[in-house]
């Protein structure tokens, strides 16, 4: 039997251990926290999970939370005007439905469910050198803890890593008590507020450990107006300024907004960091080679609110190629191999986050305003959140944008 060693207990790292388990492969997990230790700490991310990274947690069936989770079944944008008015605002219809679950509540259950089912669970932050004495008795190491030391072992790839900062400052709260949404009664929806030069507001419903709440998740250009949250150690002064924000910036969310309450005391969370895509091979100082699984190896920007979909993707495509690989050696070519078929998948989504990051140039304005006059261009957008490689056929190139709005638009 293959002896298999994952660092860290994440989306991609619990759905790779569970998935290899039901395998028949013998697995570790190694994770800094224990699952009540998760479920009780902050919360970590915003994960909104779109239809194909929903359908590999079905395919190993680990959708534990699926019938609970709100079912999505749009995705919204609106633009502010400088008024603070909305100059655009339409909703575009998900073939698929996307879900969020709190990774407190599936982070904590899937490592119990992992324990369960007889795999070896160790409560431990692992070191590099750590990892040089377990890499000469595992079959293959494999690390997706996205932060601390162990990242450092992978070498950035400058030529996939246009930014060498981080491009947003990151604020979330975790609500309930939000109002209804007057625009779209009874459909549940991402919400995407566009504040040209200023940042964005994200809304979105979600499970949390108290049952359904709301995420209000603001992105700001750093040193701007939305870049306020440095240094905000009490929840509720980061609740308040988030709110006080919303008033000024994007009035139409702030009604909803006046008797909202924190889900818990652990429920905000702020940062950044900059997109990053790095190499996949980590070499350790006794010769050993490790691979880098999801964001340790391509950690976008959650703009485009792609961080777990892509960490799911990665997963199911590590999956399949440790089967395939057989009783092989998971040597060094193996390992690129492996990663180059995940980044075939990646590459779309790192294209995107970083021309999301960016202004937008005047075609992507035009497509974004033709959406609220034309449905299909709508459900286009929306979408493209579960398959951003569909952008490369209307989105990037103006000659491409035109002649996709002179096809749908009505003669």
């Amino acid at each position: 039997m293959r002896k298999i060693l994952i660092v860290g207990a994440g989306q991609s790292g619990l759905q790779l251990a569970l998935g290899l388990q039901s395998r028949g492969y013998e697995v570790t997990v190694m994770s800094n926290r224990t699952a009540d230790e998760i479920r009780g700490g902050r919360v970590m991310s915003t994960q909104c999970m779109f239809h194909t990274a929903l359908q590999h947690e079905r395919d190993l069936d680990l959708n534990f939370w699926e019938s609970q989770a709100p079912r999505i079944e749009g995705l919204g944008v609106s633009v502010a005007a400088p008024d603070s008015s909305r100059a655009i605002d339409w909703l575009g219809r998900l073939d698929g439905h996307a879900q969020s679950v709190d990774q407190r509540v599936k982070m904590a259950g899937w490592m119990e469910t992992f324990a369960q089912r007889g795999g070896q669970l160790v409560i431990h932050g692992a070191a590099v050198s750590d990892l040089d004495f377990f890499a000469r008795t595992y079959d293959l190491v494999l690390v997706s803890a996205g932060k601390g030391e162990l990242v450092s072992m992978f070498e950035r790839d400058a030529a996939r890593s246009p930014y060498d900062a981080p491009q947003r400052a990151l604020a979330v709260s975790y609500v309930h008590g939000l109002g209804p949404r007057p625009e779209h009664p009874g459909t549940e929806a991402v919400r995407c507020n566009l504040v040209p030069g200023v940042g964005e507001l994200f809304v979105m419903p979600s499970l949390t450990t108290s049952g359904r709440c709301d995420i209000l998740f603001w992105e700001g250009v750093p040193g701007g107006p939305l870049d306020a949250f440095q240094g905000i150690k009490d929840p509720a002064e980061h609740l308040a300024r988030t709110l006080e924000l919303m008033e000024k910036f994007t009035p139409w969310e702030y009604a909803r907004a006046t008797n909202v309450e924190l889900t818990d005391a652990n429920a905000t969370l702020a940062g950044r960091y900059a997109p990053t895509v790095r190499k996949p091979i980590g070499r350790l100082p006794g010769g050993g080679a490790v691979l880098g699984v999801a964001d340790v190896v391509v950690a976008n920007d959650p703009i485009t609110g792609q961080g777990s979909n892509s960490a799911s993707k990665c997963a199911a495509s590590y999956l399949d190629s440790i089967v395939r690989h057989g009783d092989r050696p998971f040597d060094e070519e193996w390992m690129q191999t492996t990663f180059d078929g995940y980044w075939n998948t990646a590459q779309h989504v790192t294209k995107w986050t970083n021309a999301m990051l960016a202004p937008p140039p005047e075609h992507v304005l035009n497509l974004i305003g033709a959406a609220g006059q034309l449905q299909p261009v709508a459900d286009r957008f929306a979408n493209g959140f579960n398959n951003p490689a569909d952008f490369e056929e209307w989105f990037y190139d103006p000659a491409l944008a035109d002649a996709y709005l002179a096809e749908v638009a009505p003669a």
